[in-house]
């Protein structure tokens, strides 16, 4: 499976970001030919956690300023408990993620990254999982959350979930997987799925 023709946005806020699940799925899609731009509000050091414990500092590439979202074939947005709750409240960064969803753009998402999908109403009419103390608010939003390691809602545009760190694995299986994919490829799995339920 490559990646050769896809550029795809990494988009964090500048603190507060779960350390595996902006590295894991940085370091995959770039091993299989994407080019992977990670994107914060200052562009500069953002800080990482292993969950509730600080780890390393990591430098953004650009700012969100910077980037036009039409030049992105696909986002990914990693989770950890402060980095979307920040990320929500950044207007910019709200109508960065509001281009994709518009654009029918692949969007992947894992933990609590879906706070900032809720901002850029982006869940309502979609299945999703993320952690499960988001699951409230995803319901509220208009989505129906599903509990599953990784779930891929293929409409309208393909958006692939993840619950948490955990789970990251299978979640950049999964996205590299469905990047991969011909469109084709996608709409048998769609009418599969219609069949199933």
């Amino acid at each position: 499976m490559t990646l050769n023709h896809k550029t795809i946005a990494i988009l964090t806020a500048d603190d507060g970001i779960e350390r595996v699940e902006l590295a894991e799925p940085k370091r995959a899609l770039e091993r299989h030919g994407a080019r992977v731009v990670h994107i914060t509000p200052s562009g500069g050091r953002a800080r990482t956690f292993e969950q509730t414990e600080p780890a390393e500092h990591v430098r953004a590439d650009t700012t969100i300023a910077s980037c036009d979202p039409s030049t992105f074939d696909v986002l990914v947005l990693p989770g950890g408990y402060i980095n979307p709750d920040l990320l929500r409240r950044d207007q910019r960064a709200v109508a960065f993620i509001r281009e994709f969803v518009e654009a029918g753009k692949p969007i992947g998402v894992i933990c609590h990254g879906p706070w900032s999908l809720i901002e850029a109403d982006a869940v309502r009419g979609r299945t999703l999982t993320s952690v499960a103390s988001l699951r409230t608010d995803i319901r509220n939003a208009g989505g129906k959350w599903i509990d599953e390691d990784v779930h891929v809602d293929n409409g309208p545009n393909l958006l692939i979930s993840s619950r948490d760190h955990d789970t990251v694995g299978e979640f950049v299986e999964t996205l590299i997987r469905e990047l991969a994919a011909t469109p084709e490829e996608h709409s048998n799995d769609a009418a599969q799925a219609g069949r199933s339920r």
